[in-house]
């Protein structure tokens, strides 16, 4: 599979509204989604938008269904930075999956696990505690991305912003 087109933030921002992750401000072009959840992942992993990017996270936990498309997007993706994205975002969703269980049941109902696909490619060793694993899982991306930005505060910035919304809309 090739590397995709790119769409604008504007796009991608109404593909996740059509599914219901009204996460990022924007436009809603379309009610229905037009991309595969596939294509939808990886153009997400592949935007030049750091906020569009970390829009994975609250989109796998709002559809933890869509999990077998991301090895996927996985295989579709070209550039080794893009696949981090993609394999930290979703690794970072699996282990806020589990911490905010409760969260997510009160406001979903029960929802399938996402499945840990990535996190020994990432050498982090899934712990039991989520906390820890976040932990864990932030210090590794600092290191495979060279980038030494607050990766925990990112991973739990987008689950909490998310979550709080979808807990108004529930109330």
């Amino acid at each position: 599979m090739s590397t995709l087109l790119p769409f604008s933030e504007d796009q991608l921002v109404s593909e996740l509204w059509a599914r219901d992750v009204q996460f990022l401000m924007g436009r809603q072009f379309s009610s229905t989604p037009l991309l595969s959840p596939a294509n939808l992942i990886a153009a997400l992993a592949q935007s030049i938008n750091a906020r569009v990017r970390f829009s994975l996270i609250p989109f796998f936990l709002r559809h933890p269904e869509f999990a077998t498309e991301v090895e996927i997007a996985d295989k579709s993706l070209t550039s080794q930075s893009n696949q981090y994205v993609l394999r930290f975002y979703y690794t970072a969703a699996v282990f806020l999956q589990r911490k905010y269980q409760e969260r997510l049941i009160h406001i979903l109902g029960k929802q399938p696990q996402l499945p840990d696909f990535f996190s020994s490619k990432l050498g982090v060793i899934p712990e039991t505690d989520p906390d820890q694993a976040l932990v864990q899982l932030a210090k590794r991306h600092q290191i495979l991305s060279r980038q030494f930005i607050n990766w925990l505060g990112t991973y739990e910035h987008a689950a909490d912003v998310w979550l709080k919304q979808m807990e108004l809309q529930k109330a």
